[in-house]
């Protein structure tokens, strides 16, 4: 019996990098004011690339890296809030520039925790046995739905994409534990992309179309909810928190990884972080971190590595995956 496992990890992002600096020209902020609150200092901002272009640089990068043809992927699914459009999907876009004729293709939305929850459901498609190869990335290009004059969200988010390769080879089961949650009751407190009804026979107009944020709420959820999803999946694994080599969690902000660290009673250097570098880029945000921690050295894909990938944000959905990488 063979299971999924993650073959290849890749990353992309604009190339243009805008600081706290640069941000502190264009409204009231500063560099101390954002670094101190979040951890921030740069982020990638697009200069014309979208979603399917950095996603597709992702896919290419994949298939390069693994020396495999694009037409023997059986699947792509792009975790994302900022398709290029509704339709056709992100995935659909970046099937067509890949030339991966041979995929279905569809975009998953849970905002931060998109690229977990895209995760799950591609190990579940790999072990029903019908698909050998596939391709999940999570993309956005949150700066073209950002409400630049706000400063409370415009100095959080950033562009980017992050993805992995799947393959039915491997000989231990991916993922070891998970819990997927969402609480629709509390969607109000992270909103974008709200669409206004204009027709003979009815009008209704939304007040804002751009990301709006409770940024208090949306912490207190964090620093509550998501620490408890973590210790049912540790739970469920029958595995304590000290035996995971890493958590990779969405890269939001610092603080929340420090609070997340001490709730746990694990050290803070397990928790990756790159959010200085690239700020909060939603569902790219795991992903792109996988990606550099690989490139880096930190871990391969050796298959040896237990690590804890935790999602959480617009939805409100939060979720956790224990991963053999």
């Amino acid at each position: 019996m063979t299971f999924a496992k993650i073959t290849q990890v890749a990353h992309s992002v604009p190339k243009k990098v805008v600081s706290n600096d640069d941000l502190s020209k264009i409204m009231d902020t500063n560099d101390e004011w954002i670094y101190s609150r979040t951890g921030i200092k740069n982020r990638h901002i697009s200069t014309g690339e979208n979603t399917s272009d950095l996603a597709a640089d992702v896919a290419q990068k994949l298939l390069t890296n693994a020396s495999v043809s694009a037409d023997s992927i059986d699947f792509i699914i792009v975790a994302t809030i900022t398709p290029d459009s509704l339709m056709p999907s992100t995935a659909a876009r970046v099937q067509a520039k890949i030339g991966a004729i041979n995929a279905f293709a569809y975009d998953l939305t849970a905002a931060c925790s998109g690229f977990v929850f895209a995760l799950s459901t591609a190990e579940k498609l790999l072990a029903s046995g019908n698909y050998k190869r596939g391709i999940v990335i999570g993309a956005e290009v949150f700066s073209k739905i950002m409400d630049w004059s706000d400063r409370s969200t415009a100095v959080l988010f950033g562009d980017g994409a992050g993805g992995v390769l799947l393959e039915n080879t491997g000989i231990q089961p991916l993922i070891i534990a998970e819990k997927l949650q969402t609480d629709g009751s509390r969607g109000d407190s992270l909103l974008s992309g709200l669409t206004d009804i204009n027709t003979p026979f009815a009008t209704v107009n939304y007040e804002s179309k751009s990301l709006s944020m409770e940024g208090r709420a949306i912490f207190d959820f964090a620093v509550r909810d998501v620490p408890k999803n973590i210790k049912a999946t540790l739970e469920e694994a029958q595995i304590s928190s000290e035996e995971i080599d890493f958590y990779l969690l969405h890269q939001a902000n610092s603080r929340i990884l420090d609070k997340m660290a001490k709730k746990l009673g694990v050290e803070r250097s397990k928790f990756l972080q790159n959010m200085q570098e690239y700020g909060n880029t939603s569902a790219a945000s795991i992903p792109l971190l996988l990606s550099e921690s690989v490139k880096n050295g930190i871990f391969t894909l050796d298959g040896k590595t237990k690590i804890v990938l935790t999602g959480f944000g617009g939805g409100l959905t939060w979720g956790t995956t224990i991963i053999n990488l």
